[in-house]
């Protein structure tokens, strides 16, 4: 009865959990009921534009200031990674509560520096990016019939050489009301997300709203600086302001101020908090996006499917045939003797820069298994729109706890090719731990250099830096260490044949065999172009990517056709007799990078045709560069893993001397 009892308890307690996390339709972020007359305080993030791709304060350009003071909100790990820097501002409501007109300030005149500033800023079409209750803004217009999407407001525009500001908002929020009655309503019911804390003094007659939607009207008035000069911030412009969002009348000019002014109007509105989020993640062409993507999967499977079929029955039939011959006469049997059986004592020859190798595996391991376990979570939506930085503090704890991983497997391998030798383990671990960290940090390096140049918001302070060294010597490091020490006491894989003292020589080739691997690269690519592209508009072009549920299998579906790739061409070199599958096999499934690195190219040039500079050009080709490099170590490991269990298993299978 004890044991049922805490069994029981247990449960309970692990229902309650689970419930409680269902609750939350996006996690990370809270639901907060504001009773009327609450103030909502808007935040600002960093100014972003498509063509630099270089994020910058807010408070850059001459914008009013809160009253009391910039203050940085809090921020995590990977907002900072990512170039956001969320400040508190001057803009604020109160709930349900409509007022127009609202005199915010009036800046100072426009130095020719702050003039020539703006002016840029103007050009390079660059977006405000504001913030209430952890929703960003969002701006509709319409284009041909189409009503398009957008989060922020440009920061001005220009027209026939004069450059206009935006500086009257027009607000729209869109509240929820929040009943008490919906609490009992859904007790039981499995509709957890309507179980929404009470805040405050838990009366229940007391009416409260959730913000549901934050939409804004960016207009260019033309307000009177005279008008303003004994008016304080929230005050009544003395003139009725009219927002035309079609018409622009606010020029700037150099020695002249900009009056700033807003208006906020509540709507109550019957989308539910759990899906706030729909309006960003309703994504421009979103049937295309899915039918393309079940296409590729169905197209890719289908293409495996036939080259795995086509392997096995190949494989099946010469391990047959030599059976067979193994019962005749061993003079017979060594006369008929060809292709991949004539490399037995060859095949596992320790490769050239062996060691080399085997840490590039041991930190594909890490980087794929980093890859799988945090697109899981955010397909299971643990890593939401909602909580920014997420998914990058996931991708560095996940890296970081896997390091023992890489040391395992780069010392075990290592001391798998060197016949059981574990005499220099703690180098081969220590090396894994900064290989691929040691490429990172030289590219983000050089480009947070070019970052800082520019002023950016997107350069990684030098705190920052010191806590990822941190991080990456504290946690990373020994934990690699301690896998390479596991590795080390593992028994090594032992090779089924024997290795001859004198290399067999490689018979002359009708092709570079490097070609064919070079060229093999291409299936795998088709496996994720199409998901690619949405991939690359989500970083590059501002919008939100969500369908995790389909790159996971993506991702899954391309581990499966790069071990496929790299078996076959692995067959096929041991066919012509070529013993040197090491390498190869690694890098047949590891040049789907070049591909990828080449339609960064071709994205560049016909899908950013708009980005401006030669640092946003460099900084976009260092992203890349890092990118496919994290790509050729993952995929590259696998198909050296795949292609080391085809031949042990080959070779384990017959009986050749």
């Amino acid at each position: 009865m004890g044991f049922l009892c805490d069994f029981s308890i247990w449960v309970f307690a692990f229902c309650l959990v689970f419930q409680s996390g269902y609750g939350f339709y996006l996690p990370g972020s809270y639901p907060h009921k504001y009773g009327i007359g609450g103030t909502l305080s808007v935040k600002v993030n960093s100014l972003t534009s498509i063509d630099t791709e270089m994020p910058y304060s807010y408070y850059s350009l001459p914008f009013c200031k809160p009253q009391e003071g910039v203050k940085d909100s809090a921020e995590n790990l990977g907002e900072l990674l990512m170039g956001d820097r969320i400040e508190n501002s001057p803009y604020k409501f109160k709930m349900y509560n409509n007022r127009t007109d609202i005199f915010l300030c009036q800046s100072d005149p426009l130095s020719p520096d702050s003039f020539k500033l703006l002016k840029e800023r103007i050009d390079e079409m660059y977006q405000v990016n504001l913030i209430l209750d952890n929703l960003p803004a969002i701006r509709y217009t319409k284009k041909e019939g189409y009503v398009l999407r957008w989060t922020g407001y440009p920061v001005g525009i220009k027209v026939q050489d004069v450059y206009y500001v935006f500086n009257h908002l027009k607000f729209n929020v869109l509240v929820h009301k929040y009943e008490e009655t919906n609490v009992l309503r859904d007790m039981g019911t499995g509709n957890a997300a309507e179980v929404i804390p009470t805040v405050g003094n838990g009366e229940s007659d007391v009416p409260g709203y959730m913000v549901v939607g934050f939409e804004v009207v960016p207009c260019s008035v033309m307000l009177n600086a005279n008008a303003v000069k004994n008016l304080q911030m929230y005050e009544k412009y003395p003139t009725s302001v009219k927002c035309d969002p079609n018409t622009v009348s606010m020029p700037i000019k150099e020695g002249e101020p900009i009056v700033f002014t807003y208006e906020v109007a509540f709507e109550e509105s019957d989308i539910k908090w759990p899906s706030r989020w729909d309006a960003y993640l309703k994504m421009e062409a979103s049937k295309v996006h899915w039918f393309s993507i079940l296409n590729s999967l169905m197209v890719i499977t289908f293409l495996a499917g036939i080259v795995l079929v086509i392997f096995l029955r190949t494989v099946r039939r010469d391990l047959t045939r030599y059976e067979e011959l193994d019962k005749e006469a061993q003079a017979q049997m060594n006369e008929e003797l060809s292709g991949w059986k004539l490399v037995v004592g060859d095949v596992f020859r320790a490769p050239s820069d062996s060691a080399l190798l085997c840490i590039m595996v041991g930190d594909g391991v890490q980087i794929l298994g980093m890859a799988v376990v945090t697109i899981l979570f955010a397909a299971l939506g643990f890593m939401s729109p909602a909580s920014r930085g997420t998914l990058i503090i996931g991708m560095l704890f996940f890296y970081m706890i896997l390091g023992i991983v890489a040391g395992y497997v780069s010392v075990r391998l290592w001391r798998t090719i060197c016949c059981g030798d574990y005499k220099g383990w703690a180098s081969v671990s220590w090396k894994a731990a900064c290989f691929f960290p040691g490429i990172a940090f030289l590219i983000l390096t050089t480009l947070n250099f070019l970052l800082w140049g520019s002023h950016s918001t997107g350069a990684i302070p030098f705190s920052l830096f010191v806590v990822l060294l941190l991080l990456w010597f504290c946690i990373s490091v020994p934990l690699t260490m301690v896998g390479g020490y596991l590795g080390a006491k593992a028994p090594h894989i032992e090779y089924p044949v024997r290795t001859n003292q004198i290399p067999r020589e490689i018979p002359p080739q009708k092709y570079p065999s490097w070609l064919l691997v070079l060229g093999a690269g291409t299936l795998p690519f088709g496996t994720l172009f199409i998901e690619l592209f949405f991939i690359m508009s989500s970083i590059w072009m501002g919008r939100v990517y969500y369908v995790f549920g389909f790159l996971f299998i993506v991702l899954i579906l391309l581990v499966v056709v790069c071990a496929e790739v790299s078996l076959v061409l692995t067959y096929m070199h041991l066919c012509v007799e070529d013993w040197k599958w090491w390498w190869k096999s690694f890098f047949a499934s590891g040049s789907v990078a070049i591909y990828i690195f080449l339609y960064s190219i071709n994205y560049l040039v016909f899908d950013l045709k708009s980005l401006s500079g030669p640092v946003s050009a460099t900084l976009y080709l260092g992203y890349s560069l890092f990118m496919v490099t994290a790509i050729m170590l993952a995929t590259g490991t696998v198909g050296f893993l795949s292609s080391f269990w085809f031949v042990h298993y080959l070779f384990s299978s017959v009986k050749l001397d």
